[in-house]
């Protein structure tokens, strides 16, 4: 049991490549568990052919094969632990360091709960000089009742109210003892009040105490754990019976030889275990034999080459920075991590912010980072796209890297999505090709274009048995005689006649004013160019990746050719986004969590795409889109993309026009305001106008009162223009919602801590 089925989906249509022939994580003679095992290689190789591995099928053994060694413990991923054993590993300290979940987008890991919040609280020095000066004035007043300065009047309810009896012999010594003890308790309570000494205790020592006594005393557990076990025990392994795989995995852990992928792989394959019981005893011959290696995935690395960002594999999330402690935050979020997750990222999230305001650096990298990381422990897919050279991510992070336009890519798109289906792929391409352009069309333009496409596309499948190329498809949208009559023949001889009346009908559609065809041949045009000959090509599916193969976890890069094909990377932007919306919901498995990273959107939003997004939220998938601005949107669709995200982040910089959409959509609170005023005091008393006199002389001022008043208002949480000149440099201003409905309101997140 290499993989327990985690990584196999019944029913998958499309082609995954390499995943049968990928080289498994470990060997039927591989080296024993506590040797030091071999690093991964810097980009493991995918052979180009073979379909999906069979549903619950383990690959093949490879004798010479060994576990590849983790490059990053947690949580300090850039060191690697010794092969000592250590009482004090970092995967140990990080294991049990425990969780709480507080909040949508609070970092869980470690996480303290604050106090209540005090509306009126005392800033922290003043409320430490007033206790000091508070205990000094104390001090001196003990002092000189003790010493007699004051002279011995408190000492008279002693004598007064106490019989003489005790005035005599040792009765004498402990009731004056007593009188003392309760002198000395008043003025600790009066000057304690006074000092406020209780906030104090509260504020600054309870906590400290706390801390130490957790440091010292009950182990903490991660989530889900119980507090008097060790994780680091696979307590939930002993549990179901499993003592030995448990103990393997503890010792390994202890070793030095497991890393925060690892664990969270090998707790996805023991949930699928908990489905099905009788997978048990595959699943603890995979421990045994393979150890922190077993249930690997397919390309056998274990960890990314490097990580730029914090991670816990635990809770699923990626820290990307630091609410700030401002008045105009939420104060549960006030001085706390800010992160995102697949409970988030479900919603989608739409990030606007102009060029170098950190987008791809501080946004795009650590969450396609955090979901790659995901993908290796078998619990996501992910596909980023964006253009060749942003620096999303190493190749040595992706199983599958497509390059197009450079012909060192090993891989080729799938330009109909790997559908077999003529209307689907005719409605896919169609969003692709003229997305953009279908409120300008007249009529039903999406509609149209579709129908154009599915007439040439049925009739040539059912000939040719596949989808025509993308010089064959814009000579027949051009309605060559040539072509036309070619795919005629070509369906007479495969016995297809009825066929020949899609041929005829589109035809005399191309005559008809406002047809669809010319515009889908010219935005064809722009792909059938020399620098994509090699690309899109049908009749070699062994080197084409298709989306269907989501329900894998596959890990994606789709490199497009901005430079000198802007107009044709919009255009691919516009198709796999739409091929994504496509292949996510009809997903037959919806156990992985999928998610798009498209780095820039631009021209990609359509009124398809807009609804798309809305449905990805109940098919266990998310997109992440950027944008420089709103405007790089049609008017008409920019409110209504704001409202099918449920995560929205405007990065410092943005315009007021754009900053005015967030405001809206983000809505208003009820705030206290409070208006101070300012009169001037007339005095009518000789004695007290002398004294306003000198008082003016001194200060310069008059003398004057002020008057307060309290109100509650509505006003906006964040206005356009604090959004356009408020916000500074390396921050951003994020609103989360989780997919079962829970919200955070606008928080200022600093993006560089």
């Amino acid at each position: 049991m290499e993989h327990e089925g985690t990584y196999d989906a019944p029913g998958a249509r499309g082609r995954l490549p390499g995943a049968a022939d990928v080289p498994p994580a470990q060997a039927a003679d591989a080296e024993p568990w506590h040797r030091q095992p071999a690093g991964p290689p810097a980009h493991p190789p995918m052979p180009h052919a073979g379909p999906p591995p069979a549903p619950h099928a383990a690959p093949p053994a490879t004798p010479a094969e060994a576990p590849p060694r983790p490059r990053a413990m947690p949580p300090q991923p850039g060191r690697a632990p010794g092969a000592a054993p250590q009482s004090r590993s970092p995967f140990l300290a990080w294991l049990r360091t425990p969780r709480v979940f507080a909040g949508p987008g609070i970092w869980a890991y470690g996480y303290r709960p604050k106090p209540p919040e005090e509306p009126d609280r005392i800033p922290g020095r003043q409320l430490l000089s007033g206790a000091v000066i508070a205990l000094l004035c104390g001090w001196l007043l003990g002092s000189l009742l003790w010493n007699g300065y004051l002279g011995s009047y408190w000492l008279w309810p002693l004598t007064v109210l106490t019989p003489d009896s005790w005035h005599q012999g040792m009765a004498a010594v402990w009731t004056v003892y007593i009188y003392y003890a309760l002198c000395l308790g008043v003025l600790i309570c009066v000057f304690g009040r006074l000092g406020r000494w209780p906030q104090v205790w509260r504020r600054y020592f309870a906590p400290l105490l706390a801390r130490l006594w957790d440091d010292g005393g009950a182990l903490p557990a991660a989530v889900g754990g119980s507090p008097h076990q060790d994780p680091a025990d696979w307590p939930q392994l002993r549990a179901a019976g499993a003592h030995e795989a448990a103990e393997r995995l503890a010792a390994e852990a202890r070793a030095g030889l497991m890393n925060d992928v690892d664990h969270s792989r090998i707790e996805r394959a023991w949930q699928t275990v908990r489905v099905q019981p009788g997978r048990l005893a595959a699943f603890t011959e995979a421990v045994l034999r393979h150890g922190a290696a077993a249930c690997a995935h397919p390309s056998g690395a274990r960890d990314l080459p490097v990580r730029a960002a914090r991670h816990d594999l635990v809770t699923r999330q990626v820290r990307i920075g630091t609410a700030v402690d401002d008045e105009r935050n939420p104060y549960l979020h006030r001085g706390t991590g800010f992160a995102l997750d697949p409970r988030l990222l479900g919603t989608s999230l739409l990030a606007v912010g102009p060029p170098g305001s950190g987008k791809t650096d501080r946004l795009s990298r650590p969450v396609l980072e955090s979901l790659c990381l995901q993908a290796l422990a078998g619990r996501a897919a992910v596909v980023a796209v964006g253009a060749a050279g942003a620096g999303l991510a190493p190749d040595g992070a992706f199983d599958v890297v497509v390059r197009i336009g450079r012909p060192d890519s090993a891989y080729d798109l799938d330009l109909y999505g790997g559908t077999d289906d003529p209307d689907e792929a005719a409605a896919v391409l169609a969003e692709g090709l003229v997305g953009d352009l279908t409120a300008t069309l007249p009529g039903e333009g999406g509609r149209r274009a579709a129908t154009a496409l599915a007439q040439i596309l049925g009739p040539y499948r059912a000939a040719h048995g596949r989808f025509p190329s993308v010089p064959e498809l814009r000579e027949l949208l051009d309605g060559t005689p040539a072509a036309v009559a070619s795919l005629r023949a070509a369906l007479t001889d495969a016995g297809q006649e009825a066929l020949i009346r899609e041929i005829d009908a589109r035809e005399r559609q191309a005559h008809r004013p406002g047809d669809a065809g010319p515009m889908l041949a010219d935005r064809l045009a722009l792909l059938d160019r020399p620098a994509f000959a090699r690309f899109f090509d049908t009749t070699d599916p062994s080197r084409t990746f298709s989306l269907r193969a989501l329900e894998h976890p596959l890990r994606v890069r789709i490199d497009l050719p901005e430079r000198g094909h802007a107009e044709a990377s919009r255009m691919l932007a516009r198709l796999v986004l739409a091929q994504f919306t496509e292949c996510a919901v009809a997903r037959g498995d919806r156990s992985l969590f999928a998610c798009l990273v498209l780095d820039d959107a631009t021209h990609a939003v359509t009124p398809e795409a807009v609804r798309g997004l809305a449905r990805l939220r109940s098919a266990n998938a998310g997109a992440l889109l950027t944008l420089r601005t709103l405007d790089d949107v049609p008017e008409s669709l920019r409110s209504a993309l704001l409202g099918s995200v449920g995560c929205r982040m405007a990065f410092s910089g943005v315009t007021t026009w754009d900053g005015a959409r967030f405001a809206e959509v983000w809505g208003k609170e009820w705030v206290e305001t409070r208006d101070v005023t300012d009169r001037q005091v007339i005095a009518h008393e000789p004695l007290t106008r002398v004294t306003h006199v000198v008082r003016r002389l001194v200060t310069g001022r008059a003398v004057t009162a002020q008057s307060v008043t309290v109100r509650k208002v509505e006003r906006e949480r964040w206005s356009a223009s604090e959004l356009a000149h408020a916000v500074p440099a390396g921050h951003a201003v994020l609103s989360v919602t989780s997919v079962r409905g829970n919200s955070a309101p606008p928080v200022l997140v600093d993006l560089q801590r």
